[in-house]
This record gives C-alpha cells, structure tokens and sequence, in this order.
C-alpha cells in the first residue's frame, strides 16, 4: 500500500518537482498551497506523514503543525525551512515536528527522512503496544496509545515525541536512563540539535508531573536521567 504524503507548499514550481519525484518513488502525494481547512484535509486524505514548508501564506509551518498535533499527535511532520538559527529549529521541534530539512535540499535526502520517520512511528507503535493501556505515575494516568496524560489538574494531549520520551521513561522507572541511549531510540541520532530538542521536551513534560504527583525527572550529569516514581 502507497504511503500517503500531505504536502503544504506555496512555491509552485518546488511542489511540482518534489510531487512528481515522489510520486515515482511510489508515494501518494497531496500537495496544498496553504494550510487553510488543514482538519478536513487530514480526515479526508489521512496521511501517514506531513511535510510542511515553514513560510506558508495565511498560517505558518509552525502553527499548522501544533493543529496537526491537536487533530492526530502521531503523524510525523517534516519541517522544510529556510531558517538556520537553532531557536527556529528548537521551536520547530516544540511544535510538533518531528524532523527538518533545510532549503535547498536534495530529493534523495528527503525521501531518506521520508523513510525514516515513517520507520520511527512503526517502530514506536510496537513499543507502546508493549506497555498497559494505562500507567500509573504517581498521582498521574499516562495512556500510552492514546498519546494522553491525565494529570491532578489537567488532561494533558501529548505530541508523539512527549509520548514516545514518556514511554521510554516508563521503561526505565526509579533507574537511570542514558541520555544518549534516549536520544538514538526518539530521533534515531544524538546531534547537538536533537539534544537541544531533548531539553525542550524534558521540561515541558517536568512542567507536566509538576502538579504534586511526586514524579520527578532527575538530571544526572553527564549520564542522563533517573525517573523518580513513587511507589
């Protein structure tokens, strides 16, 4: 079965291009100028990933992916951006993106980020199905495959990446989790920018167990983390 592709792109002539090679590659692609009605496309179309040009008239890259993470947290989203400074790639992350690829870029590495983050969300789709359909963290409730954390104050909806960081955390309760280790099993490499992405993550879900659960996520120097629950 052709993997589907929503593609959202105001350049005309880069989306021909990158519609066509995929295309032949074997994907489906639908391409869309902006990201206008973006919740009747997904439920129409249901992509299996989104690659998203970050400049987009009407509504931004950025934008469109926190509402994708609203309508469907486990799509992937691909980021391709003009932008170089690490803060827009550290915002990117945050929004929901799941990988960037910097303009102009190569077709070929394209379809190779393609590829691999639909490897990702297989793989991850195995990993949650290996823990209960719910996890008792201290005074929270983590739904592994409803991307959900029910907390004393809040019922919060995870991204993929909060998830997938959160199910690794589970994995490792009350020991240590190699920071590395981490990185490779959520982006599949351990670069300076996916580590920086790491550290948004970690504290947006520390700000999540910060309700008096007692679930503490502990830094350990050098090492990585130690993922206090109580018991």
């Amino acid at each position: 079965m052709k993997k589907k592709v929503l593609y959202i792109e105001d350049e005309v002539y880069l989306a021909r291009i990158v519609k066509d090679t995929l295309e032949l590659k074997g994907y489906e692609v639908l391409h869309k100028k902006d990201g206008l009605r973006i919740q009747d496309t997904i439920n129409t179309f249901n992509p299996d990933i989104c690659v998203l040009d970050v400049m987009l008239p009407n509504i931004d890259g950025f934008t469109l992916a926190n509402h994708i993470r609203n309508i469907n947290p486990r799509l992937p989203v691909i980021f391709l951006t003009a932008k170089t400074q690490t803060d827009d790639i550290i915002k990117g992350f945050a929004s929901g993106g799941t990988d960037y690829l910097r303009k102009p870029f190569s077709m070929e590495e394209l379809i190779v980020r393609l590829d691999n983050q639909l490897k990702l969300v297989n793989r991850d789709a195995s990993a949650s199905q290996s823990l209960p359909e719910e996890v008792k963290l201290g005074d929270c409730t983590f739904y592994p495959g409803k991307y959900e954390l029910q907390t004393p104050k809040e019922l919060v909806k995870l991204s993929n990446r909060e998830a997938q960081i959160i199910s690794m955390l589970c994995g490792h309760a009350n020991n240590a989790i190699d920071r590395r280790a981490l990185l490779q099993a959520v982006w599949g490499d351990d670069s300076f920018f996916n580590s920086r992405n790491l550290d948004v993550y970690i504290k947006k879900i520390r700000s999540y167990f910060a309700q008096g659960t007692g679930v503490e996520i502990v830094t350990l120097k050098g090492q990585g983390y130690h993922f206090v629950v109580p018991k």
